[in-house]
């Protein structure tokens, strides 16, 4: 693929710095965005040594100012920006009844509302520049309905349902839509979860273990859906075979299986 311009927020650690490493390799200029300022300054030697003009910009998508920031200076460096990762989020982990109204808002605020800030402030320049493409980083939660997630999987879910909207609402300016929806993978987003459930810590680090992917298997696999100008990314096997079970089958029967493997 021919070299381009890419910003990934949460670019830091874990699967945007896992792209962010593949992108500098292939010559593409990069950009990585992260709350996590000591993080950020950390890394960005590294792939400073690969790509030159790699840079980091603090950046939390809560706040769209800093976003804002973020697009102002790639139009003045580069003079723009070609694929836009929407990849910064967190994890939720209770019960309805379990989970605070402030949990939800928390979560709502990055997970959701922090995609579409990116895709708000990246959209116009797109259109000034005739192309562009957003990756949104969902997850399979997004597609299944496993309990004891409920504000995480609600948020996943509507980051899927906003990028399938806006791949219809941006066709016709070239813009392109990725939403990925990969299962568990071994990254950092224990780290920040909110959980009210005991143990959960240890059972989510067993789940991330086990998975026979990793963070820079799905970024390869994100790379060439955006040279593929993909509509959906669903890395793990098991995941897409749950999902077509969801599909296709009674809604009894699923809940059945769903139940049974998570004895």
């Amino acid at each position: 693929m021919k070299p381009q311009r890419i910003f990934i927020t949460g670019g830091a650690s874990g699967l945007g710095f896992a792209l962010a490493q593949i992108c500098a390799k292939g010559g593409w200029r990069v950009c990585i965005g992260d709350r996590d300022i000591e993080r950020g300054e950390a890394v960005i030697g590294s792939l400073q040594k690969i790509q030159p003009q790699a840079m980091f910009m603090p950046c939390d998508v809560t706040r769209v100012s800093d976003l804002e920031q973020v697009a102002k200076t790639l139009e003045e460096k580069w003079g723009g920006v070609d694929v836009v990762v929407n990849n910064a989020g967190v994890a939720q982990v209770g019960q309805l009844t379990q989970t605070t109204l402030n949990d939800w808002q928390w979560i709502i605020d990055i997970n959701l509302l922090g995609v579409v800030r990116g895709c708000k402030v990246f959209t116009p320049m797109f259109k000034r520049q005739g192309h562009g493409h957003f990756i949104n980083v969902a997850s399979m939660a997004g597609l299944l309905d496993v309990p004891n997630m409920t504000a995480y999987n609600a948020t996943k879910a509507a980051v899927v349902s906003l990028s399938e909207t806006l791949q219809n609402e941006l066709k016709k300016d070239n813009i392109h839509v990725t939403v990925v929806c990969p299962s568990f993978f071994k990254t950092n987003l224990g780290q920040g979860m909110r959980t009210s459930i005991d143990g959960m810590e240890q059972k989510l680090d067993k789940l991330m273990r086990s998975s026979k992917l990793n963070a820079v298997d799905i970024a390869r696999l994100i790379m060439k859906a955006v040279e593929k100008k993909k509509s959906h990314v669903l890395p793990h096997r098991q995941g897409r075979m749950a999902w077509y079970m969801k599909r296709f089958l009674p809604r009894s029967w699923y809940q059945k299986l769903l139940y049974s493997r998570m004895k």
